[in-house]
C-alpha cells in the first residue's frame, strides 16, 4: 500500500482543490448549486481518486483510478473555461488555474502508464 500524501501528483492536485475552493468563494451565490457545486466535487475528486487508488492492493486497480482522477481533471479543465466565459474568473486567473490542471494530467498520464507498464 502506497502513501498518497508522499505522492508530488497528489498534492498538486490538493493545493488545486484549495485553490478551486478558494476563487468559487467569490462567484455568484445563484451558483452555490450550479458550477460552484460541480467545480468543488471535480477537484477534489482528483485527489480523492489518487488517495484510494493507492490504497487498493493492485497495480491495475490503482490505475482504474487514476483514470477516473483524469475525467474529474477533464471536467474540471471544462469547467474553468466556463468560468471565464461566464466572466467568474479573469484571464489571469484562468491562465494559473490551466496551467496547474495541465501538470496534473501529465503527471496522471505518466502515473497510468507506470502502473501499466504502457509507454
Amino acid at each position: 500500500m502506497k502513501n498518497f500524501k508522499n505522492m508530488k501528483v497528489w498534492e498538486k492536485a490538493h493545493a488545486l482543490t484549495l485553490g478551486t475552493y478558494m476563487i468559487t468563494k467569490e462567484y455568484p451565490k445563484d451558483e452555490t448549486y450550479g458550477i460552484v457545486s460541480q467545480m468543488r466535487r471535480s477537484a477534489s475528486s482528483i485527489a480523492t481518486n489518487i488517495a484510494e487508488g493507492c490504497g487498493r492492493y493492485t497495480d491495475a486497480d490503482y490505475a482504474r483510478f487514476i483514470v477516473y482522477s483524469m475525467g474529474s481533471a477533464n471536467e474540471l479543465e471544462y469547467q474553468f473555461i466556463l468560468s471565464q466565459d461566464l466572466k467568474y474568473i479573469n484571464q489571469k486567473q484562468y491562465n494559473v488555474l490551466d496551467i496547474q490542471i495541465n501538470e496534473i494530467k501529465k503527471m496522471l498520464v505518466g502515473l497510468h502508464k507506470k502502473l501499466t507498464g504502457k509507454t
